[in-house]
């Protein structure tokens, strides 16, 4: 009854001849959305102890990536890096097999450049300070929010993309929340509204209805929403036309060959370069195009050798796609070439290879 009778008293505010402003709708969510947030919080394992390092951690881990994938990597990296000084002193190859397979690697590293920082300069503790936290490598204002208002209990909001579609359908605002000027604004207005006091929850909460409510794909559960009864876009019938995103540009696609070079029992890699696309991970070596068997054996520099065909695969980055397919090479003797000679229990348990090869690595392991 306590929740229906909050929502009750939120609905008098909106009558028909008495439009609420995008401020009091803001204003307007604080009852309705803490009350929501303390009985439908799901039981996440770094809310169990929202101490910096673990909000931080959590939150570099959660961009582009489920909730429930990320629960598995979050618990083994606790285990092997409890603290930043772990962290800061982790071989950089150790570090990317912990993250292997939640893509985006760059994050790994800046993870650990910021510990080494955090080391170096702010003994070893993440500052609680939100303008501090957003000068460290790797922190935006949403991390900088997220672990500032949970960990700290700043009141300063947390905008990612969860927040931006719950407010532009609250609010019924079209602009393009794509533009970091749109989300300026959604931080200022919100860091207006929202109380000092559960800057925590207020946060957490807007994001968990973004993310099982309001969600990003699919009809939003209107009928399941504290904010409904406020929603412009709900009561207006717009929730398909909002929130407003740039189309994003097309994906050009690259064509690729992959080998799996065989030879007494173990299988090449090769590091990639410091730079670029899956900048220093390990790889199968690979080709441009797609390439018979003549013409690989021409590459390698062999005449002979065992070619078994492999399942064709296919990989997304955000802006291209691998078109890829693949051959087992059985060779005699090693060609030349920048390769490291490994086992498959080398591949499981000390080399990092990213998830765009998973189709290849399954077969080795």
């Amino acid at each position: 009854m306590k929740n229906h009778s909050l929502y009750d008293q939120l609905q008098v505010l909106d009558p028909q001849e008495k439009e609420l402003g995008a401020r009091e709708r803001l204003k307007a969510m604080e009852r309705p959305l803490l009350s929501w947030y303390r009985e439908h919080a799901r039981a996440l394992p770094w809310r169990d102890k929202p101490e910096p390092y673990r909000v931080w951690i959590s939150e570099i881990m959660l961009q582009q990536t489920r909730v429930e994938a990320v629960k598995p990597y979050f618990e083994r990296f606790m285990e092997a890096l409890p603290g930043i000084k772990e962290l800061a002193a982790v071989p950089e190859d150790r570090l990317l097999k912990l993250w292997e397979g939640l893509g985006y690697y760059s994050r790994a590293k800046n993870l650990k450049k910021t510990a080494e920082l955090l080391v170096e300069q702010y003994g070893g503790e993440l500052p609680a300070s939100y303008e501090e936290l957003k000068k460290l490598p790797g922190i935006g204002s949403y991390t900088a929010g997220a672990v500032a208002s949970i960990a700290y209990g700043i009141p300063v909001p947390a905008v990612d993309g969860n927040v931006l579609r719950v407010v532009s359908r609250v609010t019924g605002s079209r602009e393009d929340i794509l533009k970091q000027a749109v989300k300026r604004r959604m931080e200022e207005e919100l860091k207006a509204v929202m109380p000092e006091q559960e800057a925590s929850s207020y946060n957490q909460g807007l994001i968990e209805i973004g993310a099982i409510v309001c969600v990003p794909n699919g009809s939003p559960l209107c009928s399941q929403c504290p904010l409904a009864s406020i929603c412009i876009a709900r009561i207006k019938g717009l929730t398909g036309e909002i929130p407003v995103k740039t189309p994003k540009k097309a994906r050009r696609a690259e064509e690729k060959t992959v080998m799996l070079l065989w030879q007494a029992g173990r299988v090449a890699i090769r590091k990639r370069a410091d730079t670029g696309l899956l900048a220093s991970l390990y790889e199968f070596p690979n080709v441009e195009g797609h390439l018979e068997e003549k013409a690989l054996l021409a590459r390698l520099g062999v005449k002979e050798a065992k070619i078994t065909p492999l399942p064709a695969a296919k990989h997304v980055f955000s802006h291209v796609e691998w078109h890829m397919i693949g051959f087992r090479i059985e060779l005699g003797e090693r060609p030349g070439g920048d390769f490291l000679w490994v086992t498959a229990e080398d591949l499981e348990n000390t080399y990092s290879l990213p998830g765009a090869f998973k189709t290849y690595t399954k077969l080795i392991r």
